[in-house]
């Protein structure tokens, strides 16, 4: 990418980005069936279009979420059902936006860099919980009405394309 493309890009809104990212993703991800490769290529795509911190998928395996593929700094590997942002998102099945992490009850520091946080979970074809998207980064309130939104499409995109029934 020239610098003048990365210029543009950081003048875009955090909407266009997604608006512009979401076909890409839809593309690269099309017919594909390996889990990693897939959840490997979503994690690097989101964090060189955003620059989040940490980017990355934890999929449940055993009764518990296990790190997957992702980009950023090591991370925790073992996450309980209910605990930390990730084990809640799971848990509740719905999407967490955390604007400060060190005020979220039981939250799991990995890093302690991490300030803000969204967790999407992904469902398999039959509405199950298979796993979460967990994002964050170091700057308070990075996430909003906005990156649910967009962050829950791409979630419904990888649930079309690796687990359909």
């Amino acid at each position: 990418m020239s610098e003048k493309n990365i210029n543009f890009a950081s003048e875009m809104t955090k909407e266009q980005k997604y608006n512009e990212m979401l076909p890409q993703l839809a593309v690269l991800i099309e017919g594909e069936t390996d889990e990693t490769s897939v959840l490997a290529n979503v994690s690097a795509l989101l964090r060189q279009t955003f620059g989040w911190f940490w980017t990355g998928f934890y999929l449940v395996r055993n009764g518990e979420l296990r790190l997957g593929p992702f980009q950023g700094t090591v991370a925790c590997m073992h996450i309980a059902h209910g605990r930390g942002v990730c084990g809640t998102a799971w848990a509740e099945d719905r999407t967490q936006v955390v604007d400060d992490v060190e005020l979220f009850p039981g939250h799991i520091a990995c890093s302690s860099l991490s300030r803000s946080e969204i967790v999407v979970p992904l469902h398999d074809a039959r509405g199950k919980v298979v796993g979460v998207l967990d994002i964050d980064d170091t700057q308070l309130s990075t996430f909003d009405a906005v990156d649910r939104q967009y962050l829950e499409q791409v979630a419904c995109l990888l649930t079309k394309t690796l687990y359909t029934l």
